[in-house]
């Protein structure tokens, strides 16, 4: 049961991050999500630090639960990402929709590898 707290307690400040980040007043080009954009590959660079962290066992496993199943949970923006992807299919915008998939899971594999290669 506390690991059900941890990965709450971390969830619901990933959360409220994501929330606050949202709200960053940045111009967004031609509807473009740059914040989710932007939110994804940190929350993948941060993932792949505590997945490098984990393995080196600089964390007890109750706060790799909070930090990475929890705060990392909460905090990234899979879904959303996809609903959005979806948002410039349907609305006909393909290259959009193209370049934002592909940004997006790019840029979040090379955050990954980047996190562990920083904690090395």
């Amino acid at each position: 049961m506390i690991n059900c707290v941890f990965v709450g307690l971390g969830g619901m400040l990933g959360a409220v991050a994501r929330y606050l980040l949202g709200l960053i007043p940045v111009r967004e080009m031609g509807g473009f999500p740059l914040i989710t954009l932007g939110i994804n590959i940190l929350g993948a660079l941060v993932i792949g630090l505590l997945a490098a962290l984990a393995q080196k066992q600089a964390f007890d496993p109750g706060w790799m639960l909070f930090l990475k199943v929890g705060l990392c949970g909460g905090f990234t923006t899979f879904s959303t990402f996809a609903l959005e992807a979806q948002g410039l299919l349907s609305g006909g915008r393909w290259g959009a929709a193209v370049l934002y998939v592909t940004l997006s899971v790019a840029g979040c594999i090379a955050a990954v590898a980047l996190g562990r290669v920083l904690v090395r």
